[in-house]
């Protein structure tokens, strides 16, 4: 999402290059979405173009949901519609110079729309051998099970990280009691995560850091003195916080596949690393000394916050 929206500028020349560099590091789960890039499908064209020469040896993940360009004074960016997703899933498949797309994601649940219908269009487009497998994005537990009793859903992409672990009360029980694998975003609280921190002014106006309430007066006060203690505890182990950060949550399970973003090679590079991680029961409970709770500040504004059901 980073390299086409809401982290400030991005460079194409060095997107292209930071996934062509994760392929040759082993990573081969690429995720993308009909909203990075406002409807525009810049994103998918993007990672289209990057993954030419090798996309028959990864996975791409895509997403539908929103119809942004259309989208008019009081009306919900929301559209899940039937004849919608088909749509998307032209364009996407389109914009990705692919015949198939391996993971099809509702990218939000759409209340105007039975997620019955929704679940059965995506098996029909299974059918149709456009799309592999079903996939769900902040669904809630009661929602998940309708549609997987509809077409079964191989993951879930919900918000999860060091920052952000109100799915651990719910969600997660709910995907491992019907297998379904779990995918966490933003693992690395949007950046906060890291050692490039820095408080909401001084991110470029796009960047969406600026209003988020976790870099706002106290909470980012707050959550600033946490992650210096993490960064501690990571240099204690010789890691980074980020390193630190995903090696938590590929402590949570087999069945969690964290994807990061990044913009750069040199942060990718920085990132794999977390994937040979290894850590002990005594640095798992210091990090939950640290961050009993998540961090201090909501994930969302109040009404752009996803509704679990």
């Amino acid at each position: 999402m980073g390299m086409s929206m809401a982290y400030g500028s991005g460079n194409d020349e060095e997107s292209i290059a930071t996934i062509r560099r994760a392929y040759e590091l082993g990573i081969t789960h690429f995720d993308t979405a009909e909203l990075y890039g406002m409807g525009t499908g810049a994103n998918e064209i993007l990672l289209g173009q990057a993954v030419k020469g090798f996309r028959d040896k990864i996975v791409i993940a895509t997403k539908f949901g929103f119809d942004l360009p259309n989208m008019g004074p009081g009306k919900s960016p929301l559209d899940s519609r039937p004849e919608r997703i088909r749509v998307v899933v032209e364009n996407s498949l389109r914009y990705l110079q692919t015949d198939y797309i391996d993971v099809l994601y509702q990218h939000r649940v759409d209340p105007a729309v039975p997620i019955e219908d929704v679940a059965g269009t995506v098996k029909d487009l299974i059918g149709a051998g456009k799309v592999r497998f079903s996939g769900m994005s902040e669904a809630g537990a009661s929602t998940l099970r309708r549609a997987h009793a509809v077409q079964p859903v191989s993951v879930l992409q919900t918000e999860y990280s060091l920052f952000e672990r109100d799915v651990e009360r719910e969600i997660l029980p709910a995907v491992r009691e019907l297998g379904i694998g779990f995918v966490p975003y933003s693992p690395l609280g949007r950046g906060f995560l890291t050692s490039t921190v820095k408080p909401a002014a001084e991110y470029e106006e796009s960047d969406m850091r600026r209003w988020d309430e976790r870099w706002q007066g106290e909470n980012y006060t707050k959550n600033l003195a946490a992650v210096e203690q993490l960064h501690q505890l990571a240099a204690s182990e010789g890691l980074t916080v980020a390193q630190l950060a995903l090696g938590w949550l590929l402590a949570q399970g087999d069945d969690i596949v964290p994807i990061f973003g990044t913009k750069t090679r040199s942060r990718l590079e920085e990132n794999v690393g977390a994937a040979t991680t290894s850590l002990s029961a005594v640095t798992l409970a210091r990090v939950k000394e640290i961050l009993p709770n998540g961090s201090f500040g909501a994930r969302y504004p109040a009404d752009f916050m996803p509704t679990w059901t």
